[in-house]
C-alpha cells in the first residue's frame, strides 16, 4: 500500500499569504465572517453567563473560531456534524437557536435537539467515543447511496484514545466518507502534546490507516475551509477518510474549571492573543476591500442581539419537572430513591 501522508510538516495558509480560493466571492466571504463573529461572540456572552451563575462549568473556544466555521462552510446542508464539547456553539451556524445550546450548559431537557432535523449529533463530551459514531453514519450513507458526508470534531488529546482508533480504521476499511477533523491546540487539559505522542505530527497517524493526512493553520479560517473542501470532495468521490490537523496553540483555559497559568506558557498565550483568528480575518477582509466598518458594526451588532434573544429565551423557559430524573432512567424506579425523594 502506498504511503499516502506527505513528510512534509508545513502548515497550510492562505490569509498570511494573502491568497484568494476559488469559488468563494464577496458574499461568501461576508458569509464566513458573519460565523465567525457570532461563534466568538457566543463563547464571549457565555463565559460572562457563567461566572454570573447562569450556567456551570462552560468550554471555553475562544480563538477556535476559525477550525469551526471554516470546515463547516465547506460542508453541504446534507453532510453531519459531530461536535465534541469544544464545538458547542457549531449549531448555530446549522440553525440551532442560541437559547437551545444555552439549556444544554444549563442541563435542562430543552438544551436538546433531533439530530436528524440539523444534521448535527448530540454534543460529545467522553473524548473520542463520538468518532465511531460519525464512522458508523458514514459508512451508511455510503450504503445508502447517499453523497453525504460526516465530520468528526476532536481535540489532541484523542488520539490518544482507542475509540478514535477504532473509529479511524473502521473508516479507512470501509472507505467512509468521514473527515477526521483534529482541533490540535498542543493541550490536553494540561498534558501537552509532547507527553502524548512521539509522532512529529498528529497527521503522520493517517499514514497507518491509510488515509491522507493534512496539515493546516488552525487560525486561518480560509486554508481551513479550502483543506475541508477537499476532504468533502474526496468523500463524495469515493475515496474516503481524510485526517485534518488544525493547529493552534490554546490561548485560554481548558474550562472556566481551570486555572492554565501553572501549566501554560503565558508567554505564548499572549502571542496568540494578538494574532487571534478573528482579527486575522478580519484585517484579510479589509486589505481585499470586502470589509468596512459600517459592515463590521452591523455584523457585530446582530450577533449580539443573537445572544441577547437567546439568553431571554433560555431564561423564560419553566424549570423542568424533577421527576423527568426518573422518568428517563429507569423503567421501575427503586422503591427507596422514590421514598428518598417524596420525604
Amino acid at each position: 500500500m502506498a504511503r499516502v501522508a506527505s513528510e512534509e510538516h508545513e502548515l497550510r495558509r492562505v490569509i498570511d499569504e494573502d491568497r484568494e480560493v476559488d469559488g468563494l466571492g464577496a458574499d461568501d466571504l461576508l458569509a464566513i465572517y458573519r460565523s465567525l463573529i457570532l461563534l466568538r461572540t457566543y463563547d464571549e456572552r457565555s463565559v460572562v453567563y457563567h461566572r454570573q451563575g447562569r450556567i456551570g462549568t462552560y468550554a471555553i473556544f475562544w480563538n477556535h473560531e476559525a477550525m469551526q466555521a471554516g470546515s463547516v462552510h465547506a460542508l453541504a446542508d446534507e453532510d453531519w456534524i459531530f461536535p465534541s464539547y469544544r464545538e458547542s456553539a457549531i449549531g448555530l451556524l446549522r440553525g440551532i437557536p442560541a437559547s437551545t445550546v444555552l439549556h444544554w450548559w444549563r442541563g435542562h431537557p430543552a438544551g436538546w435537539w433531533n439530530p436528524a432535523e440539523h444534521r448535527v449529533a448530540s454534543i460529545c463530551v467522553p473524548i473520542g467515543t463520538h468518532v465511531p459514531h460519525a464512522a458508523g453514519l458514514a459508512w451508511g450513507e455510503k450504503l445508502k447511496g447517499s453523497s453525504a458526508v460526516a465530520i468528526a470534531y476532536f481535540g489532541d488529546g484523542a488520539t490518544s484514545e482507542g475509540a478514535f482508533h477504532e473509529g479511524a480504521n473502521f473508516a479507512a476499511v470501509m472507505q467512509a466518507p468521514l473527515i477526521l477533523f483534529c482541533n490540535n491546540n498542543q493541550w490536553a487539559i494540561s498534558t501537552p502534546l509532547e507527553a502524548q505522542t512521539r509522532a512529529e505530527a498528529l497527521s503522520d497517524k493517517a499514514v497507518g490507516y491509510g488515509m491522507p493526512g493534512v496539515r493546516v493553520d488552525g487560525g486561518d479560517v480560509l486554508a481551513v475551509y479550502e483543506a475541508t473542501r477537499e476532504a468533502v470532495e474526496r468523500g463524495r468521490a469515493g475515496g474516503g477518510p481524510t485526517f485534518i490537523e488544525a493547529v493552534s496553540y490554546r490561548a485560554a483555559p481548558h474550562a472556566t474549571a481551570d486555572d492554565p497559568r501553572v501549566y501554560i506558557d503565558l508567554d505564548r498565550v499572549e502571542e496568540e492573543k494578538r494574532n487571534e483568528c478573528v482579527g486575522r480575518y478580519e484585517a484579510y477582509l479589509r486589505r481585499l476591500g470586502v470589509l468596512d466598518d459600517a459592515t463590521a458594526e452591523e455584523i457585530k451588532n446582530d450577533a449580539l442581539e443573537t445572544m441577547r434573544r437567546g439568553i431571554a429565551a433560555a431564561e423564560a423557559e419553566p424549570e423542568p419537572d424533577p421527576e423527568l430524573v426518573f422518568d428517563n432512567a429507569y423503567v421501575l424506579p427503586p422503591p427507596g430513591l422514590r421514598e428518598g425523594w417524596d420525604g
